[in-house]
């Protein structure tokens, strides 16, 4: 009888404790641990007591240790990790545990050779490096959601476990060239295009005879320029991402079917250089219950663009995702003191409601072997861990108001393809993107990365920072946000190509030249066009005004503009002639603004000044240049003085400072890179 009642309380327990996981309020501070180094219980056991000691609540394990539980083929060990799991239980330390997926044990690679990479030059690549395995290839998805599956069904239930974190930095190591690689790479082609017509005339083959008789003249389009066969390079990446995408998603649902109450997160460096692909496709599927990614800000205290940089991470790995963001990993190494804390401050304002430290000792050995984390390698705990500790007391203090919801009335748009498209332009799309990112960080205002073909579009401001191409679904929604009374600002380089990648024969900006009431005649170079510059301008600058006042900017391209419609709101003044560069038309009950100029804060700041008033955007908290602040909920507000000068917070009502448990009477000071929490009375 006693057994039958424990089960049953049980049975009742464990939803009850993962509804709590996943609906929860608090933060959670911790480390990036990996126990299989030594496997040294006596080792582990003090750890965890130091982890304890310092308030941690979190800690990510398993990460790139796939051999550590499978050391040779379906010869899986998890008796020593049982012992950990239970240990951080006893602690009460929740678990994030990584699906390793990556990199693929040797034994597996020796096992079936074309997992390897193999370069553009046909060279197969010896795994010595991480990430170094081809994961389209079936036999490796086999294998890695084999391992997914033992994992899953091991610790799926453990009353340890808070989340499976699946894969690690997707978007990092080398593409593979193989001939199975190219096989698929042709079956993807023809499920597209079902016949060679279509890929013909979408890869514009009669260009430098270059047409396709048989699929199997098919070849991986490895380029020597930014511009050679772009049609091609935009199919071929595109391919590239939905391989990572299909095998993630096959992972997703493996950890849904055997620990379905579990949440999943990862590190998703999609954006890496070397295989940046389409994470959109998981950020909105609603399968990554905790997006999440490494924080990594560099070493300053002082200067914010390393904060500001990794902060735009967040938003673009996000997207408009309503669930708490997971920084799985964040900064240690030699970062100046409380420049940690600074930027677990800063990351609250984003949504984020875990800071993990990478890592918790410093490394004994292999490529990070000088890395160093919060234990030194003898490991004794250093300044580091003290801050993290520091850290996880306040965040004890201020957790219950946590995470911060973000509320934005305005997107800015992502596009993949057009990131790949805009490799021939001198700014690339994301950098475009950034650069509106920085405006709305400068403002303390909210905003939402977003993927217009995937978005309700529900803001009354949309940006389209050098979206290059514009595809029907996109044109229509945007065509429909405008006329349904929405306000579209677009910059240079967007609507270019169309989904295929060749360059739109109609008039520019392409499937929407009505709606902004202009043609895109063609681009000149500032540089050259300076060499008779009414103002001696040299190389990129100009000069241009917008409703009589003058910006200083620069800029190697700008678009030839002519209205067929729209008002013209700024002009270039510095050249041979004054050239039309900021319109406006109204379109419907919406207005559609036309940059043809990359996205700039220069450029952009006054025209977005005028559209907060317009608009009535939500504004955030009226600080001093210097402090980022947001009001967390009606009565309480978050501030972070990243200057090296006291700032003070004007304010007419009575507060209190949970962090500091001290009541203000007014306006108060915060000291140079501190945060403060307050509560109005």
């Amino acid at each position: 009888m006693k057994t039958t009642k424990i089960k049953i309380l049980l049975l009742i327990a464990i939803p009850l404790f993962f509804s709590f996981v996943s609906n929860a309020q608090g933060l959670y501070v911790g480390a990036n641990y990996h126990p299989h180094d030594d496997k040294n219980i006596e080792k582990i056991r003090s750890d965890i007591q130091l982890m304890k000691a310092a308030g941690f609540t979190a800690v990510r394990m398993g990460h790139l240790a796939w051999d550590s539980y499978e050391p040779s083929e379906g010869q899986f060990d998890f008796d020593w990790f049982d012992k950990v799991m239970d240990m951080m239980n006893q602690a009460g330390i929740k678990v994030i545990l990584d699906i390793a997926i990556r990199p693929a044990p040797m034994w597996l690679h020796h096992k079936y050779p074309s997992i390897d990479v193999v370069d553009k030059n046909g060279n197969v690549l010896y795994p010595n490096h991480r990430y170094m395995e081809d994961i389209g290839d079936p036999m490796y998805q086999q294998y890695a959601l084999r391992y997914a599956d033992a994992l899953t069904k091991r610790y799926g239930k453990h009353p340890a476990l808070m989340a499976f974190g699946v894969d690690n930095e997707s978007g990092d190591g080398p593409i593979s060239y193989s001939q199975t690689a190219k096989e698929r790479f042709i079956v993807w082609l023809k499920n597209k295009y079902s016949n060679l017509d279509n890929l013909n005339k979408a890869w514009a083959t009669q260009r430098w005879s270059r047409r396709f008789n048989q699929f199997e003249e098919v070849g991986f389009p490895v380029s020597t320029h930014n511009n050679d066969v772009p049609e091609r390079m935009l199919d071929f990446r595109c391919f590239v991402s939905d391989e990572i995408n299909q095998f993630l998603l096959k992972v997703l649902d493996k950890v849904n079917t055997n620990a379905p109450n579990a949440l999943v997160n990862t590190n998703a460096w999609y954006y890496s250089p070397l295989k940046y692909f389409d994470y959109s496709p998981i950020a909105y599927s609603g399968k990554m219950t905790r997006e999440g990614c490494g924080f990594y800000p560099g070493n300053s205290l002082t200067t914010n663009w390393g904060v500001m940089n990794s902060l735009f991470g967040i938003s673009r790995i996000q997207f408009e995702s309503t669930n708490p963001f997971w920084c799985s990993e964040f900064t240690t190494m030699t970062a100046v003191p409380n420049s940690i804390r600074k930027s677990a401050y800063a990351t609250l304002m984003y949504g984020n409601q875990m800071v993990c430290g990478w890592t918790w000792q410093s490394m004994h050995a292999g490529e990070e072997q000088y890395l160093e984390g919060m234990l030194d390698w003898d490991g004794i705990p250093n300044r580091k861990y003290d801050e993290y500790k520091k850290i996880a007391t306040e965040f004890k203090k201020i957790g219950k108001y946590f995470p911060y919801k973000v509320q934005s009335e305005v997107g800015l748009a992502f596009s993949f393809p057009s990131q790949i498209a805009s490799s021939s332009f001198p700014e690339q799309h994301e950098n475009q993107l950034q650069a509106c990112f920085n405006l709305f960080y400068y403002r303390n205002m909210d905003e939402r990365v977003v993927e217009i073909s995937r978005s309700s579009l529900n803001y009354k401001l949309l940006i389209v920072p050098g979206v290059t191409v514009m595809d029907e679904i996109t044109a229509n929604k945007i065509r429909e946000f405008v006329k349904n009374g929405g306000t579209v600002i677009m910059t240079s380089n967007s609507a270019v190509v169309d989904e295929t990648g060749k360059v739109f024969a109609s008039t520019h900006p392409g499937r929407l030249n009505d709606v902004f009431g202009i043609r895109v005649a063609s681009y000149e170079e500032t540089e050259a066009l300076n060499e008779i510059s009414r103002k001696s301008l040299k190389g990129n600058k100009i000069k241009l005004t917008y409703k009589g006042k003058e910006i200083s900017s620069e800029s190697a391209r700008f678009d030839i503009i002519e209205s067929k419609g729209a008002e013209i709101l700024g002009s270039i003044t510095s050249l041979d002639k004054d050239y039309p560069i900021i319109t406006s038309n109204k379109y419907g009950k919406g207005r559609a603004i036309y940059i043809g100029l990359p996205a700039k804060g220069e450029i952009l700041d006054p025209l977005l000044d005028e559209l907060i008033v317009e608009l009535s955007l939500k504004k955030g908290p009226e600080v001093p240049a210097g402090v980022m602040a947001r009001q967390i909920d009606k009565n309480h507000f978050l501030y972070l003085n990243v200057s090296g000068e006291p700032k003070e917070i004007q304010m007419k009502e009575k507060s209190r400072s949970i962090l500091l448990d001290k009541n203000y009477d007014g306006s108060f000071t915060i000291a140079p890179y501190e945060p403060e929490f307050i509560e109005i009375k």
